[in-house]
């Protein structure tokens, strides 16, 4: 039975505020995601971010089939325990030769671990929608986008974003915000299949996450004011209930890439498949 290892991005402390605002944990979004395309998985979490947080009593990481890594709302670029315990523990895994799989915070800190840059985005926040992410010849070609079309809408929420790829990096996609959207970051013995954006998010995860930020969101020009930020939340939550509403999604600038669950997750499903069974 494959065996994956789930690396959560944010502390203990930050789960717990989150929790008490509704609001799931990264690793619990992403386990959520893969078993709902795959059964028979054997998923254990590991908390990268706390001190004394180990693996299950007698493992080690060549036990596990790959590493998938969260999100997180903490900065790959800081030099904290938080962040430097979790790189070192991608570099760790990677002398396994085992496949790892990252979004956005997996993307930044695969590429702090292989020698790369991440720092603030010049471009601001890009939240909600990550739109148009073109795939360039060599992503159109990668498994990890089969069966995504040449550009596509994606679910996300992030600051930063790479500043400079390792040397070795293989760019795959690209939108106006970030110039890296999707990567193949090689580590160690390791390939790290990674993107900029939240495959592993639904709109009901988005919706609690701009909960979460309302405020800040409506300070830097998303929402007009609280009662338009409610308004914008209440509809993604409508969608989320009743994907097939032609014409909410189309008043929301939402497509399939967004609303349909297996495409929108082609890149797990796809990891799954390619380098896990």
């Amino acid at each position: 039975m494959p065996r994956l290892l789930i690396m959560e991005g944010n502390t203990l402390a930050q789960q717990a505020r989150s929790a008490a605002l509704g609001v799931r944990s990264a690793s619990d979004v992403y386990i959520h995601a893969i078993v709902t395309h795959f059964n028979g998985l054997t998923l254990d979490v590991i908390h990268g971010a706390d001190r004394g947080q180990d693996l299950p009593a007698g493992a080690s990481y060549a036990d596990y089939d790959g590493l998938v890594i969260s999100g997180s709302g903490l900065h790959a670029y800081d030099t904290d325990f938080a962040v430097t315990n979790q790189i070192d523990l991608v570099r760790a895994f990677a002398q396994t030769g085992k496949p790892i799989l990252g979004s956005c915070w997996g993307l930044q800190i695969a590429v702090m671990a292989a020698g790369g840059s991440v720092g603030l985005s010049p471009n601001g926040r890009e939240v909600g929608v990550a739109r148009n992410i073109t795939l360039n010849a060599v992503g159109r070609a990668h498994p990890m986008f089969a069966g995504k079309p040449p550009a596509f809408d994606a679910l996300c929420i992030h600051y930063d974003e790479i500043l400079t790829l390792p040397a070795d990096a293989i760019l795959l996609s690209s939108n106006a915000h970030s110039p890296v959207q999707g990567a193949i970051i090689p580590l160690a013995q390791s390939e790290i299949w990674a993107v900029q954006y939240h495959p592993e998010y639904d709109l009901a995860q988005i919706a609690m996450m701009m909960r979460l930020y309302a405020d800040d969101m409506v300070d830097q020009g998303f929402f007009t004011d609280p009662a338009n930020g409610k308004d914008y939340i209440a509809k993604i939550e409508r969608l989320h209930n009743s994907p097939n509403d032609f014409a909410l999604a189309w008043q929301m600038g939402m497509g399939k890439t967004i609303t349909d669950d297996h495409l929108r997750r082609a890149e797990i499903i796809n990891w799954i498949k390619t380098c896990i069974l």
